[in-house]
């Protein structure tokens, strides 16, 4: 299948807090650069809700780095990390490598020490890949919008997630 390599997560999980010290470790990083928007919270939430900001917490008590890499714009990106104190970048343009490799280098780490964290192939597990990321990790969307470019998009994503589970289901 065409972008196979590029586009099929290495995990799937149920949120973003069963995303833990200890999953970042076992994966052999120290990082982890996540999306906000349907990952961490709705893009009704301007604010961090009360999990996320425990969840960013619990990773820096651990000497987990966490990075916020979101395509939404300035605003929205600065207001939801204050809360939080730990660096992002708004319009990523993921899958763009750039922002990637800035933010990477903002924090001293090599792109095998760390993973992505989002809800989209195209964007969060495809840009992950083509700056050399470990591992990508992805959670189902929190609350999709229903326009008519990202029912599109998920539709692209269904022969990659098929992919997935099915690897999953071979390796059991």
């Amino acid at each position: 299948m065409l972008f196979e390599s590029y586009l099929i997560p290495d995990r799937v999980l149920p949120s973003f807090r069963d995303v833990s010290p200890e999953t970042i470790r076992a994966l052999g990083a120290r990082a982890v650069l996540t999306d906000i928007d349907n990952t961490l919270a709705t893009y009704d939430d301007a604010d961090p809700p009360e999990a996320v900001i425990l969840w960013c917490r619990r990773m820096a008590d651990a000497g987990i780095a966490v990075v916020l890499l979101s395509n939404n714009n300035e605003a929205r990106v600065s207001r939801f990390a204050l809360p939080l104190g730990v660096p992002a970048y708004a319009k990523a343009g993921k899958p763009s490598v750039r922002p990637i490799r800035q933010a990477l280098r903002a924090i001293g780490c090599a792109p095998d020490e760390a993973v992505a964290l989002g809800d989209q192939l195209l964007t969060d597990v495809w840009g992950a890949r083509r700056a050399g990321l470990r591992a990508a990790l992805i959670v189902p969307p929190i609350k999709d919008k229903t326009t008519l470019f990202f029912r599109f998009k998920r539709l692209l994503e269904r022969p990659y997630m098929k992919r997935y589970y099915k690897r999953m289901e071979a390796s059991k």
